[in-house]
């Protein structure tokens, strides 16, 4: 547990690395007196974020002002905001029945702010590196349209990545073509080049990650 105020629980490490910088692109200082100012926390899985108690024992943790939770959709939205939902009840009976578009934030009656977002967009199938293609500029569609061609021709030469992970695969062949090549995720979204953090299609998740934890 964290005596940070302020809490983000996500399926894993690379959402750790990731967010903070697409905040900081975003203007969120990140750090004060060397304490980053929402701590991350990954659970090495979905299935180890949604166990029982999980999320009920970090909304009792002493001093939590907001709790938010990331998860990916893959190829069940619906499916994946039930399973979270149904995590939260125990904790939060009245949270909504339906997750909005522009994410979930919701107040408990203990007074602290509860945040939900299913990548990349609380609708659309898919996951975090899902919403991170969203974020090639038009400039580079021809480029990014070809890696994606690219991917699919691997696939039917019997690449061996599975159908769930296309949109890994595809985000990382992009990233293999760029300069420098081969960056990981998050060292992407630091260069505009590559993934510009700025673009249109990451401020929903931008603002609902400021409004959730009081960062505006």
């Amino acid at each position: 547990m964290s005596d940070n105020p302020k809490v983000l629980l996500v399926e894993g490490n690379q959402e750790t690395r990731t967010i903070p910088e697409l905040m900081k692109r975003n203007g969120v200082t990140w750090e004060v007196n060397n304490e980053p100012v929402v701590h991350i926390r990954g659970n090495e899985g979905y299935k180890n974020l949604v166990k029982p108690d999980v999320i009920t024992t970090e909304l009792n943790a002493s001093g939590l002002s907001a709790l938010g939770v990331v998860i990916d959709a893959d190829n069940n939205p619906l499916g994946r905001w039930e399973s979270i939902r149904n995590a939260s009840r125990q904790s939060i009976p009245d949270i909504p029945k339906l997750l909005p578009e522009e994410g979930l934030i919701h107040t408990t009656s203990e007074g602290i702010k509860f945040g939900i977002w299913i990548m990349p967009d609380n609708k659309t199938e898919g996951m975090l590196e899902t919403f991170l293609a969203y974020l090639i500029s038009s400039e580079k569609e021809e480029l990014w349209q070809f890696a994606q061609r690219a991917t699919q021709e691997a696939k039917s030469k019997d690449a061996p990545f599975k159908d769930s992970h296309r949109d890994k695969a595809n985000i990382y062949t992009w990233l293999a073509w760029q300069n420098p090549p081969g960056l990981q995720l998050h060292q992407a979204v630091m260069k505009k080049s590559i993934l510009n953090s700025l673009h249109p299609n990451a401020q929903k998740f931008v603002t609902w990650f400021k409004n959730l934890y009081d960062l505006i």
